[in-house]
């Protein structure tokens, strides 16, 4: 029995290792439609999913569409719009990340996304924490674990001047909010393969080919693309700097940013 025990071991040591499966998802401030879903989900796993009003909009065109997009197949990614520093400067950032950590925690349950599901607080500007960004987000973070949901943060993982140092939105948070999941944007080429939708079972690139190997997610094509950063990857974007959904007519409707998850349902929202 013993030597058996040793040849299985052996052999498995020399086994090739297996590569950790993706999942590509998707993202887009608009809602693309009842009719587009369908199709979608022949290239993506899960989308983006806003809580509140996504930035720049009025108000949230996702709401009340959980359970069409869960019957599609869909994972999701759960999104709260955060605030900018210019909303924080001068105010109470503790208690405004306190009220904004309730409402997302009531416009989670409203939707039906059940216990455990990690929303991710929308942290759109790059760099290291402002001091009334850190109190916001602590404050939020705080509200989130006290309650039946789990706190994520989506945040720049390009490193910008800090001083003596280069420091990016994610490793000051990685440092300061240890526990919290990060979805982290990097566009930049390399190491984005720019827009390109990979959706083969084990794609040659995944959360920690971005560089940040902490990411639950990375989002690494946005639209329209940022021309500083993207010129070694230009041609996989459109003409007009849009990355489209595949298998969709190309429209203001069918623009996307681009992730990719080692998860099928990064939120745990289905």
């Amino acid at each position: 029995m013993r030597s058996v025990l040793l040849a299985a071991v052996l052999l498995l040591t020399r086994l090739p290792a297996i590569a950790q499966r993706s999942y590509l998802g998707f993202d887009r401030n608009n809602y693309p439609g009842d009719e587009r879903l369908s199709t979608l989900h022949r290239d993506f796993a899960w989308t983006g999913y806003w809580l509140n009003n996504p930035p720049g909009m009025t108000n949230n065109p996702w709401s009340g569409k959980r359970g069409l997009i869960r019957s599609t197949g869909f994972g999701f990614a759960l999104l709260f719009n955060g605030r900018l520093d210019a909303q924080l400067r001068n105010q109470d950032s503790a208690a405004l990340g306190r009220n904004d950590a309730a409402a997302a925690i009531a416009a989670a349950k409203g939707e039906g996304f059940p216990a455990g599901a990690v929303i991710f607080l929308d942290q759109e500007e790059g760099g290291a924490l402002l001091p009334e960004q850190a109190a916001y987000m602590d404050a939020w973070i705080g509200a989130l674990s006290h309650s039946d949901y789990k706190a994520g943060i989506y945040c720049s993982g390009i490193p910008v001047s800090a001083g003596s140092t280069m420091v990016s939105t994610a490793q000051d948070i990685q440092r300061r909010f240890p526990d919290a999941e990060l979805w982290v944007w990097d566009d930049r080429c390399p190491p984005s393969p720019g827009c390109v939708a990979d959706n083969t079972p084990n794609p040659v690139f995944n959360p920690s080919r971005s560089g940040f190997s902490a990411a639950m997610i990375w989002q690494y094509a946005q639209s329209p693309r940022r021309p500083e950063d993207t010129a070694a990857c230009e041609n996989t974007y459109a003409a007009d700097r849009g990355c489209y959904a595949p298998h969709l007519a190309r429209s203001p409707e069918t623009w996307i940013d681009l992730n990719v998850s080692s998860s099928a349902d990064p939120s745990r929202g289905r």
